[in-house]
């Protein structure tokens, strides 16, 4: 074996080394059955400008489209999935997105049919976000109502929660300023505060229903509350419709 050879050898070799220490490791991101939606309002920048979250749709036809939802490093060199494993109708629709003032919280609202969506939160770890709690936000917003003495008004089993029209779960409006709007003095990114609402439709005897009730939930603490500043609202959340003329 020649000294030329190896000599040859050796340089190709640093070279792909050099390459490989040079360029920056990617992730995966989406396939390319996948496309960016490009609507103004499906740009979502964390507060301190260095995350930002991209929405993908695939086309499957009768299926209708399937959404992948994406966070990136503004340099994209760290890219990290919202919602892996969800290939069902869970993500047929594209979501809002809402940030904490401190970019470390990000709230996903997922539309999952006509008058009906669910709360997603994730945490931040670095430049990537992944689930904070094993359930929905807003499942967990839900159960907390059903055993609060509040739901007894309803007169519902709060068990069968599938005959609940219209099952929304939303964001209060200030979350990017600590809800300052609201007259509270909260610290800075600790609290998330989310409105549930469902109706009677359909019911030919109609029951109470809730539209815009409030829950606020302590990122800290993984504890729901109703602060005494929202019991005049809550009060007027309660709606009891009447009958249907026969």
């Amino acid at each position: 074996m020649s000294s030329g050879w190896l000599r040859r050898t050796g340089l190709l070799l640093s070279l792909a080394l050099g390459l490989a220490t040079a360029m920056p490791a990617h992730a995966a991101g989406p396939g390319p059955e996948f496309k960016l939606r490009t609507d103004a309002d499906d740009k979502f920048i964390s507060p301190d400008n260095q995350i930002r979250v991209e929405q993908y749709a695939a086309d499957k036809g009768d299926e209708g489209f399937l959404y992948q939802f994406w966070t990136f490093d503004e340099k994209r060199e760290h890219a990290s999935l919202l919602n892996p494993g969800e290939t069902t109708d869970l993500a047929g629709y594209p979501a809002g997105f809402r940030f904490s003032p401190d970019s470390q919280w990000l709230v996903r609202m997922q539309k999952t049919g006509a008058g009906f969506q669910d709360l997603f939160l994730y945490r931040r770890s670095g430049f990537e976000f992944s689930s904070a709690t094993k359930k929905p936000l807003s499942e967990m917003a839900w159960d907390y109502f059903w055993a609060s003495p509040a739901s007894k008004k309803l007169h519902r089993n709060p068990k069968d929660r599938d005959s609940l029209s219209h099952v929304f779960a939303a964001l209060v409006k200030g979350m990017d300023n600590n809800y300052a709007g609201l007259g509270l003095q909260w610290p800075d990114s600790r609290y998330v505060v989310i409105s549930l609402n469902f109706d009677a439709q359909g019911e030919d005897k109609p029951r109470p229903y809730i539209e815009d009730w409030w829950c606020a939930y302590d990122l800290k603490t993984g504890t729901f509350s109703v602060p005494a500043a929202f019991a005049k609202h809550n009060a007027e959340a309660f709606t009891t419709p009447r009958p249907k003329r026969k």
